[in-house]
Order: C-alpha cells, then sequence, then structure tokens
C-alpha cells in the first residue's frame, strides 16, 4: 500500500512540475492553463469557503439517484438474463444495439419526455449506467463455470440450486467490473447534462460559469474536483471488490 501511494506521489509530483514547468517557461499561456499553484490555491479557496460545496453535493445526488436505479434495475434483470438463453438471445440485439450508442444522441429523447428538469438528467445518466450493468450481470452468469454446474445438475441440484449456489456468486467478479464502470459513466454524462441542460446547480454548471466570467483557474479547479469525486469513488467500489470477491484474485 506505501509502495503504491509513493508512485501515485511521483506521478502527481511529475505532473505538476511539467505542468508548472510549461508554463514558467511560456510553452503555454498562462491565460488558458494557468499554473498550478493558482488552480490548487482556488480550489482550496472554493473548498474552504463552502462556495462549491452546494454544487459538489448536487452533482453527487444525482450521481447516487441514477446509478442506484440504475444497479436496481439491472443486476435483476442482468441475473435473469443470464440465466436464461432463449431470453438473453431474444434481447441480445437491443442491448447491443443501445450499448453502442452515445447516451449523449439521446438527450433529445429523453428531453422531450421528461423536460428540462432533475427527472431528465437523471433519466440519461440511469439509462446509461443500466446498459453496462446489465450486459456485465448477464455476461457473469452466462460464463460462469460450466463444469461445475453440470457436476451440480448430475448430484441432483435444480437450476435454482445451480444458480444460488454456483452461478450467482461466480458471475460476481464481472458485476463488480460493471458496476465499477457504470459509476464512472455515470458521473460523466451527469456533469455533461449539468453543462448543458439547464440547471442552477452542479460540477458541470459550474464549470460552464467559470467559463463564460473567463475565470479559468476556476474551471481548472471545479475539473480536477471532479477527477477527485470520480477517482474517490472508484477507489471505493475496488475496494469494497476486494472485500466481498476476495476469491476472484483481483
Amino acid at each position: 500500500m506505501r509502495k503504491k501511494l509513493f508512485h501515485m506521489f511521483l506521478g502527481v509530483s511529475a505532473l505538476l512540475l511539467l505542468w508548472g514547468t510549461a508554463v514558467g517557461l511560456g510553452l503555454i499561456d498562462a491565460f488558458f492553463l494557468p499554473s498550478p499553484a493558482e488552480v490548487l490555491s482556488e480550489l482550496f479557496s472554493m473548498l474552504s469557503s463552502g462556495s462549491i460545496v452546494p454544487d459538489l453535493l448536487a452533482t453527487l445526488s444525482r450521481l447516487a439517484i441514477s446509478f442506484a436505479i440504475a444497479a436496481a434495475a439491472g443486476i435483476p434483470f442482468g441475473l435473469a438474463l443470464g440465466s436464461s438463453n432463449r431470453l438473453y438471445e431474444s434481447v441480445e440485439f437491443l442491448i447491443d444495439f443501445f450499448r453502442s450508442l452515445p447516451v449523449t444522441a439521446i438527450f433529445p429523447l429523453f428531453l422531450l419526455i421528461l423536460g428540462i428538469g432533475e427527472e431528465s438528467k437523471i433519466g440519461v445518466a440511469a439509462f446509461g449506467a443500466l446498459l453496462i450493468i446489465l450486459f456485465n450481470t448477464a455476461h457473469g452468469v452466462k460464463h460462469s463455470n460450466r463444469h461445475r454446474r453440470t457436476a451440480a445438475k448430475l448430484m441432483g441440484a435444480t437450476k435454482t440450486q445451480v444458480f444460488k449456489a454456483i452461478s450467482f456468486w461466480e458471475s460476481l467478479p464481472q458485476t463488480f467490473a460493471g458496476l465499477r464502470t457504470a459509476v464512472s459513466i455515470t458521473l460523466i454524462i451527469v456533469i455533461v447534462t449539468e453543462m448543458f441542460i439547464g440547471t442552477r446547480v452542479g460540477l458541470g454548471n459550474k464549470i460552464m460559469e467559470f467559463q463564460y466570467v473567463y475565470n479559468i483557474s476556476g474551471m481548472y479547479a471545479t475539473i480536477i474536483l471532479t477527477g477527485i469525486v470520480g477517482y474517490g469513488i472508484n477507489s471505493l467500489f475496488v475496494f469494497a471488490e476486494k472485500r466481498i470477491v476476495h476469491w476472484s484474485g483481483h
């Protein structure tokens, strides 16, 4: 763990050094990319004053609701899909089609159906995450160890027993991989919707506000904060995965 943190520190230090050197030598116009010290100072100021807290909480709230909806629908349906070849083959094309379609391309559809309020932001983010969770969960069940399932059936286990004892547990590593990917996608979609779908609060909205008034330091500070949020959430999922799916070798 210490070694990992040390390497992380080296990577971040190297990035800040390159950034500061490029700005200090005039290789990049300081107006478009302020120095690291200026950006980090702005970030600390926003956090210490609490001015960014409402935006942060609004984004986290949208993220949590969207992801919860996606997981609540995607995991059970994914388990059902993976357990039935007939059902999986019936909807495989639709899942792959919508999974390959950029979610931003269907923003107008959600706006037409749900309007420009919170519902459309949460709806489009939940939809994007749902497809990822659904596909990964179904894939995990479908590709659980065939030999174990066959052996269990030969010993008289029912389909339900095989699913509970083997397929469900062996699908968890793939399900968690889907959840980690989905939560990152959810954050991206939420930030984008806050940028371009009318809202008064949120990190995406704050980035656009700072851009409009040419507060470039504030804009980069908010972008960095968004990255920290994403990294922190992903780290929580990695931690949970290691504790819950400890047998998978992650």
